[in-house]
């Protein structure tokens, strides 16, 4: 699970507005703190999604322990856009490049760019051989989901 901080603060006509520091140009807002707990994630979506297009650093997500020692709200990514995001930040550790990338799957580069976009709905499959050409794999665990 990536997750990043989310404040929250009241607004002046009875409803809240949320933040997150990770991303200073976001802000959205809802009637209930619930509300905005989910525009948020398509919010952070959003701000993402522009940075990977501007090629852009992604802020590290928060850690669990920083999530269990700070407490507080944090925005969970949905599963696919978290291991896009973790896609994007081992290339730009890396010293490929998209095209390096491409040639090394033997895909068109059309293809490597769509497991960058957070809007495609990109196979697993896909995004696992990505992840293998740059020396990684994909470790997934399941758990009890956790009071919020």
């Amino acid at each position: 699970m990536l997750s990043y901080r989310l404040t929250l603060k009241p607004d002046d006509n009875d409803t809240f507005i949320g933040e997150s520091p990770d991303f200073p140009e976001l802000v959205t807002f809802g009637e209930t703190t619930g509300d905005v707990a989910l525009r948020a994630v398509g919010a952070v979506e959003e701000a993402i999604a522009a940075r990977i297009y501007e090629g852009e650093d992604l802020p590290p997500p928060l850690t669990r322990e920083q999530i269990s020692l700070e407490g507080g709200l944090s925005i969970a990514l949905p599963a696919l856009t978290a291991l896009k995001v973790c896609l994007y930040r081992a290339l730009r550790g890396s010293t490929w490049t998209r095209a390096d990338l491409a040639r090394a799957l033997g895909w068109h580069r059309e293809q490597v760019d769509r497991l960058f976009r957070l809007d495609h709905a990109s196979q697993i499959g896909q995004i696992e051989a990505a992840f293998g050409k740059l020396g990684q794999d994909i470790d997934i665990e399941i758990r009890p989901r956790t009071a919020a």
